[in-house]
């Protein structure tokens, strides 16, 4: 089995300018923001777009796509207008992955504000589940990320994915995404044989391994069990090679598509180090 490999690629010039540039750096697989991360809305596509895009994205070498929204969604806050505008943000993102053909729609859960995980759990199963109805028929699946469990997060536990799963009314519409600097972040180590059993049943036997869609496969510069998020290249930061060599190497894992968010440059030539070097560890 080839592994699936790539990284969030730039979206500069236009979606479809995403898939020349996935195609330049021979990406398999490719993570791309469906319009500017950092504003509420964003210009419609426009049918010509669209075409491009899917042609281009047919005809290329990526087998694997999957779409990050936007930072400012918060799908459990307790401002009652940011909730509305995350919803609608939301199910506007959800509108542009169809559109594309995108099939998952990648988002952090949400930040509680305080009123605590349950109540947060619940609100962005409440939210999705308003969004799922809204878009009745749609193909997409929304894609739950492992946060690092900053300030408010919810989702840095596998028993908080659960959670919200449970609550969802279409959990065939559900998938989840194990950034490996926020699993780390959150407390669970796997740079061991033992350590990395031990993780993965356990998120096996919570979540479910057949819910698992993606890897962002990204090192941390702070140490375990921190709940800070900062990513950094394979094999330079706390987690180190031997971590990211049990990924590559454990046979469930291997048709998981591993999307990168490291540092990078315009050109995103970093990318390609760090891909040589996952593609090193393989046995």
């Amino acid at each position: 089995m080839k592994h699936l490999l790539g990284a969030h690629t730039s979206i500069r010039g236009g979606v479809v300018s995403s898939v020349d540039l996935a195609e330049k750096l021979n990406f398999s697989a490719m993570q791309i923001f469906t319009k500017n991360s950092n504003r509420w809305s964003g210009k419609p596509y426009t049918e010509d777009e669209i075409k491009e895009f899917r042609r281009k994205l047919k005809g290329s070498g990526i087998r694997f796509t999957v779409a990050h929204d936007s930072y400012l969604i918060n799908l459990c806050a307790v401002n009652g207008d940011i909730l509305e505008k995350s919803k609608a943000a939301f199910m506007d993102e959800l509108l542009r992955c169809e559109q594309l053909g995108i099939p998952y729609l990648n988002f952090h859960p949400g930040s509680h504000g305080g009123t605590g995980i349950d109540e947060g759990i619940k609100l962005i199963a409440d939210s999705i589940n308003e969004i799922h109805y809204k878009t009745a028929g749609y193909k997409v699946s929304s894609m739950l990320e492992m946060t690092a469990g900053q300030g408010n997060a919810v989702g840095y536990r596998f028993e908080h994915l659960a959670g919200i799963i449970e609550l969802i009314e279409e959990k065939q519409r559900m998938s989840v995404c194990i950034d490996t600097a926020h699993l780390f972040a959150a407390g669970y180590d796997f740079r061991t044989p033992d350590t990395f059993e031990k993780t993965f049943n356990e998120f096996d036997s919570i979540v479910g391994l057949d819910r698992l869609k993606c890897f962002h496969m990204n090192d941390t510069k702070k140490e375990l069990g921190s709940r800070v998020d900062r990513h950094e290249h394979i094999g330079k930061g706390k987690i180190g090679l031997k971590g990211f060599k049990f990924i590559m190497n454990d046979k469930r894992l291997e048709k998981v598509p591993k999307v990168l968010e490291t540092p990078k440059g315009e050109e995103q030539l970093e990318d390609l180090e760090n891909i040589k070097v996952l593609k090193s560890l393989i046995d």
